[in-house]
């Protein structure tokens, strides 16, 4: 009897040490990490976002594709509004498109090396590989880390990231600010590495094309498939390959945000938040939704902070909104529907909304301009800080005008 007992020991005490040998420690998923990362060429990757900066829950459909060595493309779809912004990256810059507004903002930048996204999976995994005090769980299926977060905004401190024993794949990403309150919530539905993209997937032309045909708001289609290369589909035009120039005219609404650069200096412009010089090109067309939008007023302000007053200006057929705020800090708040024009703008840098990317320009007078539903923004002080920028822009995207 004490002979079974002693062998049913033994056999307990193996079974143990074999089950811990099979598990691993932050360092080797780290070690795993950085060599999944080294050897990535490109993923996609699909889900839901929650920005819960509100007093209502935002949520966003998100879809992710990226390519090495630097192609990108973000659809962003409001799930209330049904409507897609898509921010792409090629090799001839940086773009926020609207597809069903057919309106570019096209700006240079390096992003995302600079700062990332929360979907973005190598900003998850450079935020868990760069933070030596990061906290680690093993559970069933997933592995566990608990690390700061790196974006660019004092409000987000920490986030938790999921991911999948199996592959690596992100699951699941909690980001919360320094009361430990979740800000930002992404689940990934589906997740692949090695997705295999089309030629022109990353195409301007192409995307602002495959947005709004059938009237939809956004494009799901494999970009393979619409790229013709199993003999069932074909573009719906012919489209330039990333880093070509792309065809004149066949997208409207382009608001060129390069950093000093002119596309056509014989045509120059003045930009009223910047005063930099710029370019404007004729309208081709009438662009859908010109007309009042109404007063879009945020619904945050910081402390000690009112409205001063508001402008409606409807001028040669163009209607805008001009919006000024005094007390701890003085801004102004510009909102325009823009036609067909394309306007430079001083030496910019990319900062993240949650629901598109914006960008900061000026230096003692900044700027802060980012387009959503059409519509143009801009924040205009020369006191107030960009943490209340993001947290006023973020306020007006579920406002409508009044």
């Amino acid at each position: 009897m004490r002979r079974i007992s002693w062998m049913l020991a033994m056999v307990l005490v193996l079974s143990a040490l074999l089950a811990a040998c099979g598990k691993k420690d932050a360092a080797a998923v780290v070690k795993d990490l950085n060599e999944v990362v080294g050897e990535m060429e490109s993923y996609q990757g699909a889900g839901i976002m929650t920005l819960h900066t509100g007093d209502t829950p935002q949520q966003y459909k998100v879809e992710v594709w990226h390519q090495k060595p630097s192609y990108y493309r973000i659809a962003l779809t409001n799930a209330k509004k049904d409507v897609t912004q898509i921010v792409l990256r090629n090799d001839e810059g940086v773009f926020v498109l609207t597809p069903s507004q057919n309106k570019s903002f096209r700006f240079q930048s390096n992003w995302p090396d600079n700062q990332g996204q929360v979907y973005l999976y190598e900003t998850l995994i450079r935020s868990i590989t760069g933070d030596t005090t990061r906290q680690f769980a093993d559970e069933k299926e997933s592995y566990v880390f608990d690390v700061a977060a790196n974006y660019n905004t004092h409000a987000l401190v920490r986030q938790k990231i999921w991911l999948n024993k199996s592959d690596y794949a992100p699951k699941q990403v909690e980001v919360s600010d320094s009361n430990a309150n979740v800000v930002v919530d992404v689940k990934f539905d589906s997740f692949k590495f090695g997705a295999e993209f089309g030629k022109d997937a990353f195409d301007m032309q192409r995307n602002m094309t495959a947005g709004t045909e059938g009237n939809s708001g956004t494009d799901t289609t494999n970009p393979a498939e619409q790229a013709g290369e199993n003999g069932t589909k074909e573009p719906a035009s012919s489209e330039t390959a990333p880093g070509q120039e792309p065809t004149t005219g066949s997208a409207e609404g382009v608001t060129d945000g390069q950093t000093g650069v002119s596309e056509n200096p014989e045509q120059e412009a003045q930009d009223p938040a910047s005063g930099e010089p710029g370019t404007e090109e004729p309208t081709m067309t009438e662009p859908e939704g010109v007309g009042s939008f109404g007063v879009i007023e945020p619904t945050y302000a910081p402390e000690g902070v009112k409205l001063k007053d508001d402008q409606i200006v409807e001028e040669s057929g163009d209607y805008s909104v001009m919006l000024r705020y005094e007390g701890t800090y003085n801004y102004t708040i510009f909102e325009a529907r823009p036609q067909d024009r394309a306007v430079s703008l001083a030496p910019s840098r990319v900062v993240d909304l949650g629901f598109t990317l914006g960008m900061i320009s000026g230096d003692a007078l900044q700027t802060l301009t980012w387009m959503t539903d059409g519509i143009e923004y801009r924040i205009t002080s020369a006191d107030l800080p960009e943490s209340e920028m993001v947290q006023i822009a973020t306020s007006m995207q579920e406002q409508s005008g009044k």
